[in-house]
């Protein structure tokens, strides 16, 4: 992966040892710990319902994390001012009353408002500022919040299953968009997904974790070259291995 000179290089670590949910007693996550290397691209995989999310939006702030060290750079991630953090949802969460350029604006100063039209050029929607989010389609939604991620040059990127409910071919343009620009920016990413061949396409390592109470019950470096293939013989035998291993671990078992 070749790493622009200036992009600041972040190094992630997590220990969540007990996380309930909100005025609740039940327990989501529990004795989680795991780092995430500078530059490194991280997938998360495990069943639905197990707390991926919940995980992203404690490293993001948008979930309470007391009692919890999560540090980006040996610094709390939640006090430091010179970390940033992108975050890509499910769904693309663009305001419909803003036009795209307005959209993008709301994460960057006015100073910076001229980079604009390249960061809109480089997902694919030159020409489309001035457009709001209900003239455009399901994957051009998707690329304005990639555009808007992308804008605050992050040093750590979170992805929630960012490619769902897209068809097929429009998830596929959009992962190797988001593939090219990490190639070039070399932010650090974790992306959560149900979908296995989804993180061996695009991850340098998987962590696997159980039903809730999650915790990570396996890792695996993808030691394929790259670029790869979403459906390559390559990929597809490293799948089958892994599965052939382990074939609970997507339901959060290695029984």
């Amino acid at each position: 992966m070749l790493l622009p000179e200036d992009v600041p290089l972040i190094e992630l670590n997590v220990a969540i040892k007990d996380k309930y949910y909100a005025n609740s007693h039940s327990l989501v996550i529990k004795d989680m710990e795991f780092m995430v290397a500078p530059g490194e691209f991280v997938a998360i995989v495990g069943p639905s319902g197990c707390g991926k999310t919940t995980l992203l939006n404690m490293i993001s702030g948008l979930e309470d994390s007391s009692g919890q060290a999560i540090n980006c750079n040996n610094q709390s991630v939640h006090h430091s001012n010179n970390q940033h953090i992108g975050y890509i949802f499910q769904q693309p969460r663009l305001m419909p009353w803003l036009t795209v350029n307005e959209n993008v604006q709301l994460v960057l100063s006015p100073p910076q408002y001229k980079q604009i039209d390249g960061l809109l050029e480089q997902v694919g929607l030159a020409g489309k500022g001035d457009y709001f989010p209900h003239q455009l389609s399901g994957g051009m939604q998707r690329r304005v919040s990639i555009a808007r991620s992308f804008a605050i040059s992050p040093e750590l990127l979170l992805l929630d299953e960012p490619f769902n409910s897209l068809d097929a071919p429009t998830a596929s343009r959009l992962r190797l968009l988001l593939l090219e620009l990490w190639r070039h920016r070399g932010t650090t990413m974790i992306l959560v997904t149900h979908d296995l061949q989804e993180a061996i396409y695009m991850a340098d390592r998987i962590l696997f974790v159980s039903d809730s109470p999650s915790t990570i019950i396996h890792q695996v470096a993808v030691d394929l070259p790259r670029p790869r293939s979403e459906s390559g013989s390559q990929e597809l035998a490293w799948h089958a291995q892994l599965m052939a291993k382990y074939p609970n671990i997507l339901a959060g078992s290695l029984d």
